[in-house]
């Protein structure tokens, strides 16, 4: 009996990317149509803007644990969310979690341990990318990292908030966004992580100048994995 998973969103792209991927792909463990029950909760994106926009990681956390605690409610048995950002309130909230979480730094690190990539290019909101979600884990795992350069960060901000999360996915900004890459790739990186669970709807891998760490995809994976482990 597969455990049934929880999902707390964030924004609609990125949680639906993540939705979808579980229900798509569990049929290679489980067989024909089946994927393990699943119950998405999301408070409104504009509530998660307003305290990330204002630091406000205490009140961020908040949110996370009220959709965990619904989640558990609806019988949930353990919590993901595809949102790399909001991770920074993690540690807030986790001890008081009703249920389990997969961290999705954790998820994606993990991978790169796997294909032994030593540099990891990160890319992401701006919050993201000056925040301490991958340095923590990239860390703990002895791997080194990059992040674009202060123009590039302001851009690739840009294209999240003004364009993906609204579906809109333009090819000029999937070409800023391979040039960001490839200017990471000659500061020395392996590997991409597109840590916006939106950045791999526009960011193609086959034509993108390093392999990709796709967090949205991966962390699906993992609950996937997660969920069908026997007790």
């Amino acid at each position: 009996m597969a455990k049934h998973i929880g999902i707390v969103g964030c924004s609609a792209e990125g949680a639906a990317l993540c939705y979808r991927t579980i229900c798509e792909e569990s049929g290679r463990e489980m067989g024909g149509y089946h994927h393990p029950e699943i119950t998405m909760h999301t408070h409104s994106f504009g509530d998660y803007m307003h305290y990330i926009d204002s630091a406000d990681w205490q009140s961020v956390a908040a949110l996370m644990l009220s959709s965990a605690k619904k989640l558990r409610r609806c019988g949930a048995r353990f919590a993901i969310c595809p949102d790399n950002t909001i991770h920074q309130a993690f540690s807030l909230f986790i001890d008081a979690s009703p249920i389990p979480w997969l961290h999705i730094a954790e998820v994606v690190v993990k991978e790169a341990n796997k294909n032994q990539y030593k540099k990891l290019a990160v890319l992401g909101t701006r919050y993201l990318m000056d925040g301490p979600v991958y340095p923590e884990y990239c860390r703990l795992n002895k791997i080194q990292y990059a992040f674009p350069s202060k123009a590039e960060k302001q851009e690739i901000n840009r294209i999240i908030f003004s364009e993906l999360v609204f579906g809109r996915f333009k090819e000029s900004s999937r070409h800023t966004l391979n040039l960001v890459i490839e200017n990471l790739k000659g500061k020395g990186c392996d590997a991409a992580v597109l840590g916006c669970t939106e950045l791999p709807l526009i960011v193609q891998p086959q034509d993108c100048p390093l392999p990709v760490l796709d967090s949205t995809r991966l962390l699906a994976r993992a609950a996937i994995a997660y969920a069908l482990e026997k007790e």
